[in-house]
C-alpha cells in the first residue's frame, strides 16, 4: 500500500496534513518527530512530510528528527518549522523575523517545478511563523517561490528531492494548497492514488479482531455520528461480542434518549443497555463554572457509570470509543509531541488511572468527513451519517457558567428551535454545525407591556470540512430572524438572541 509518512513536530495541523494526503487517495500515517530513520524505512513510504510546530530550531529543547531520514532515498517536504529544520540540518541559517507573519500572503512562483504544476504565477497562501530562513545551506538550494516578507518561501535543495514551504498548504486558507500536496504525492513521490475507504474498513476490521480476540467490548453509544460509526465498525468485526451502553447524562439534545433506543435497540438489533444517570451528572456539575473542570467531571462520571453498567457483562475487557483525529489533536499531542493543549475531550481526557478497560478507538485516525464516508461504507442510514457533530460532554459545554436544571432546559428548547429552522430552510446538511449557546448574561427587555430581565442565547453556525478550521456561516437574514423570533417567543426565560460571527481560528467552534 502506498504511504506518505508525516513527522509530527507539534503542529495543530499535523492531522490536517494527513487528511489532505488521504484526499489525494494516498494513505498517510503520522509518527512522532523522533522516530528513527530505520523504523521509517520499514514502513516503505513513498514520501515523507515534516509538519510545522510551535518551536524554534534554536530553542533548547527544539524537536529534531533523525537526520538519516534525508538519506532514505524518498522525497521529503518540510512545512513551516519542517522547512526551517530541514535547512538548519543542512547548514542553513534561521533567524527570528522582525515581526511574526500570520495570515494571508501572496507567493510568487519563481521557477517551474512539479510541486507547483498547474498553478498560476501568484497564489494566495496562509502564513504562521515567527522564524524564517535567512541564509541557504552551503550545498545550495533553488528558490521556487517568494512572498513580500519571505524571500525563501519555497525551496528545493540542489540535486536532491527535498523541498520546503514556509506557508501551510494543508489549511483551507491556502486555496490551492491541496493541489500542491497532490503534486508532491503524485508528480514527485510517484503515488498512483489508489487508497479508498473500503481499504480502511478491511484493515480496521482485521485489527479489531486481532486486538479483541474472544473478549467483549462495551461502547458508549450517544447517537452521534462518531459513536454510531464506531459501533457499526466494531460490530462488523466482532458481532455480538459488542455490547453498547447508552448513558443519559441529562445533557443530551431534546428527545435524544428515545431516538437512540428506537434506532439502535430496535432497528440495528445491537445489544443495548440504557442507563438514566441524569441526576448523578447534574448533581456533580452543580455550581461548577470552569469549562475544563466540567469536562473532567463528565469524563470521570462517564467512565464510572460504564464501570458499574459493565459489572453484569462478563469478559468485558475493552471500552470502545468514537474518538476522532480532532479529539486527539485538541486534547493531547500525539505520542507526546510538543503541541499545546486547547481543550480536553471526555473520550481522551479525564480517564482515571485505574481504568480497568483497555481502550478501543478505531476512528482515532479519521476526520469527521472520513467518518461519515466510513458510515456509508458500513451501511448506516443517511440520517445517522449526516448528523451534525455534537460534543461528548453534551450541552454542558454549550452552557456557559454553572449548569442548572432550569437553564439547561432553556438551552435544550432553544437548541431544538435552531435545529428545526435550519432543517426547514434546507441548510442542515450544508453547514457543519448549527446550535444554541446559553450565556449567563441577563439583560433588560420589553415583552408585551412589561419589563423583562431574562437570559441571552447565542446562535452559532459554522461552515467547515473537517472541524479543524471553520468559518461562520452567512445565514439568510430571514432564517436568523425566524430563529430569533421563535426562541424569544417560545422559550420562556429568554429575551435576547445574538449571532456569533467568529471563525476558527482564532475561536473554537464550541464556546467551551
Amino acid at each position: 500500500m502506498e504511504k506518505i509518512i508525516v513527522l509530527d513536530f507539534g503542529s495543530q495541523y499535523s492531522q490536517l496534513i494527513a487528511r489532505r494526503i488521504r484526499e489525494c487517495h494516498v494513505y498517510s500515517q503520522i509518527v512522532p518527530f523522533g522516530t528513527p530513520a530505520a523504523e521509517i524505512r520499514k514502513e516503505a513510504p513513498k514520501g515523507i512530510i515534516l509538519s510545522g510546530g510551535p518551536a524554534s530550531v534554536y530553542a533548547e529543547n527544539a524537536p529534531k528528527c533523525d537526520p538519516a531520514i534525508f538519506d532514505l532515498g524518498v522525497p521529503v517536504l518540510g512545512i513551516c518549522y519542517g522547512l526551517q529544520l530541514t535547512l538548519h540540518t543542512f547548514g542553513g541559517v534561521i533567524a527570528r523575523s522582525a515581526a511574526r507573519e500570520y495570515g494571508k500572503a501572496e507567493v510568487r512562483i519563481k521557477k517551474a517545478t512539479p510541486l507547483f504544476a498547474g498553478l498560476p504565477e501568484r497564489i494566495e497562501v496562509w502564513m504562521s511563523h515567527g522564524d524564517k530562513v535567512t541564509e541557504l545551506p552551503p550545498g545550495g538550494a533553488e528558490i521556487l517561490g517568494e512572498s513580500e516578507n519571505t524571500s525563501f518561501c519555497a525551496l528545493k535543495l540542489k540535486d536532491r528531492e527535498i523541498y520546503g514551504l514556509q506557508f501551510h498548504p494543508e489549511v483551507a486558507h491556502t486555496p490551492r494548497g491541496k493541489e500542491i500536496l497532490n503534486n508532491f504525492c503524485t508528480r514527485i513521490c510517484g503515488c498512483r492514488g489508489e487508497w479508498r475507504m473500503s481499504s480502511f474498513v478491511e484493515s480496521a476490521v482485521k485489527e479489531i479482531r486481532e486486538k479483541v480476540g474472544k473478549a467483549k467490548v462495551i461502547l458508549g453509544l450517544s447517537g452521534g455520528v462518531d459513536s454510531s460509526v464506531a459501533a457499526a465498525l466494531i460490530h462488523r468485526g466482532i458481532g455480538d461480542q459488542l455490547h453498547c451502553i447508552f448513558v443519559d447524562n441529562g445533557l443530551l439534545r431534546k428527545n435524544e434518549p428515545e431516538r437512540v433506543r428506537e434506532l439502535f435497540g430496535k432497528s440495528f438489533k445491537m445489544q443495548l443497555t440504557c442507563v438514566d444517570a441524569s441526576e448523578r451528572f447534574l448533581s456533580k456539575l452543580a455550581n461548577v463554572s470552569d469549562p475544563e473542570t466540567k469536562r473532567k467531571i463528565i469524563g470521570k462520571e462517564f467512565v464510572e457509570v460504564f464501570t458499574e453498567a459493565a459489572a453484569g457483562i462478563p469478559d468485558a475487557e475493552f471500552l470502545g470509543q468514537g474518538t476522532t483525529y480532532p479529539d486527539v489533536i485538541e486534547s493531547v499531542s500525539i505520542a507526546g509531541n510538543p503541541s499545546a493543549l486547547i481543550k480536553s475531550h471526555h473520550t481522551v481526557g479525564g480517564l482515571p488511572a485505574g481504568l480497568k478497560f483497555k481502550l478501543l478507538e478505531p476512528l482515532k485516525c479519521l476526520f469527521k468527513d472520513e467518518v461519515r464516508e466510513l458510515g456509508r461504507e458500513l451501511g448506516l442510514p443517511e440520517e445517522a451519517v449526516m448528523r451534525q457533530p455534537f460534543p461528548g460532554p453534551g450541552l454542558a459545554v454549550r452552557h456557559l457558567g454553572a449548569v442548572t436544571r432550569e437553564t439547561l432546559e432553556i438551552l435544550r428548547n432553544a437548541d431544538e428551535v435552531v435545529t428545526q429552522e435550519i432543517r426547514a430552510a434546507g441548510l442542515y446538511r450544508k453547514v457543519w454545525q448549527s446550535f444554541a449557546v446559553f450565556l449567563p448574561v441577563r439583560s433588560v427587555g420589553v415583552m408585551g407591556d412589561e419589563r423583562s430581565y431574562d437570559w441571552c442565547i447565542a446562535l452559532r453556525t459554522v461552515e467547515s470540512s473537517d472541524g479543524m478550521t471553520a468559518d461562520w456561516a452567512e445565514l439568510p437574514y430571514e432564517v436568523i430572524r425566524k430563529i430569533s423570533g421563535r426562541i424569544t417567543n417560545e422559550v420562556a426565560g429568554v429575551n435576547r438572541v445574538v449571532y456569533d460571527v467568529t471563525s476558527k481560528p482564532p475561536a473554537t467552534i464550541e464556546w467551551e
